[in-house]
């Protein structure tokens, strides 16, 4: 990993740790005022909603502008979102502060995303870049939390104190700023344009193109699947009658298998082929998914859980590189920007699925539904294309 590739990563996780903070800091603070669960959970959603409908709009300027200018903006409002966070800590001015930064987020990984993307110059490079960058998540999913959780406990004299959240605030609109410093001397790309003459497109004739459009829903398939995870397993446990700890226990090792797996694709990366990978990791997930809720034991599904997590983890590496390949360069901060729409708008949406079909059919029975859309994941990954017919795509 090189330098400019560092810095890339490390303004990634400043901007996405400081979102990653408030979604901890945020709720505690309501909860602490005597907030409902519900509204609580309205609070939540609004860090992913506003990327549902910035996503779009935040590719195609990164398209027009490049990097620096999209993160730049991304960062003075996670900065002016946090900070009136800290200087009016009431609830809905943490809404407010929720859709800021969680917009700034997305806006920010588009414009890194494309950036790596155009960056480097084959396929193996691609599925490199992409597997370091897909680490940044995790890793701003760790710093902004902790840093937040233990401003709350320690600055404000007693732990949970008024003052304690302020400080988390303003810590989380620092972070941002630190990303600035880390991306302001980064060698934007020349601008690319579509050929002249040729007809305005939408965002939407992307999905026209059959192997974006396949691969959209294999993408959509992965993160579902991560998402039923994160949902069921509590519940699961619960049935199992295993202790909070544990559970939390069971969730951390998926977590690390994840990132671990991640850290070691770069160096294997010229011997892996996206939908290849792609498809065996939703054929090793659907076996998984039909063995989980077989489990009775933490050991077992604490081992499940691990193998799920290499399984899953090795998607969106694969997923990234894949869709630089197979998207016109002038469009690809629309395409990033389409996906990004998908996943969140399936973070939104998909818990309340998962709720009313878990109360239908158990949630055994939710692990085997989503277990058998995993067969069908895994063939439509492989109908993605091959390289030739990549390659094509990318020079249309």
């Amino acid at each position: 990993m090189n330098r400019a590739l560092a810095r890339l990563i490390a303004g990634q996780v400043c901007v996405h740790g400081s979102m990653a903070g408030m979604r901890l800091a945020a709720p505690l603070l309501a909860l602490r005022e005597g907030y409902s669960a519900a509204a609580v959970g309205l609070l939540v959603a609004l860090f992913a909603l506003t990327q549902v409908f910035l996503a779009l709009p935040a590719g195609r300027y990164a398209d027009r502008h490049g990097l620096k200018r999209p993160v730049a903006f991304s960062v003075a409002v996670a900065f002016v979102g946090a900070g009136l966070a800290a200087v009016f800590p009431t609830f809905p001015v943490l809404c407010v502060a929720a859709l800021m930064t969680g917009g700034a987020a997305g806006a920010a990984t588009i414009a890194v995303q494309r950036h790596a993307g155009r960056a480097v110059h084959d396929a193996t490079e691609l599925k490199q870049v992409f597997s370091w960058l897909s680490i940044g998540p995790a890793v701003s999913n760790f710093i902004g939390p902790f840093c937040a959780g233990l401003a709350i406990d320690h600055a404000g004299g007693m732990p949970g104190s008024l003052e304690g959240y302020r400080a988390a605030f303003v810590l989380l609109a620092v972070l941002p700023l630190l990303g600035w410093f880390c991306v302001r001397d980064a060698v934007e790309l020349p601008a690319l344009v579509a050929a002249e003459g040729a007809a305005p497109q939408r965002a939407w004739d992307l999905l026209n193109d059959a192997p974006f459009r396949r691969l959209l829903i294999v993408n959509w398939m992965i993160s579902s699947c991560w998402d039923v995870h994160a949902f069921a397993v509590p519940l699961l446990g619960h049935e199992r009658g295993l202790s909070a700890a544990v559970i939390g226990t069971i969730f951390g090792a998926f977590a690390i298998a994840a990132t671990v797996i991640r850290v070691l694709m770069p160096f294997v990366a010229e011997r892996l082929r996206e939908r290849g990978v792609m498809a065996g990791a939703m054929l090793v997930t659907a076996v998984l998914f039909a063995v989980y809720p077989l489990l009775t034991s933490a050991l077992t599904m604490g081992l499940c859980s691990v193998l799920l997590g290499l399984a899953l983890g090795t998607g969106q590496p694969m997923v990234m590189s894949l869709l630089h390949q197979i998207t016109p360069s002038h469009r690809q901060g629309e395409a990033l920007g389409l996906r990004l729409m998908a996943i969140n708008a399936s973070s939104v949406l998909m818990p309340l699925l998962f709720g009313s079909a878990g109360a239908v059919i158990g949630v055994s029975g939710l692990f085997w539904a989503v277990g058998a859309m995993g067969l069908g994941g895994a063939r439509l990954a492989w109908r993605i294309g091959g390289e030739p017919e990549v390659v094509e795509a990318a020079q249309r």
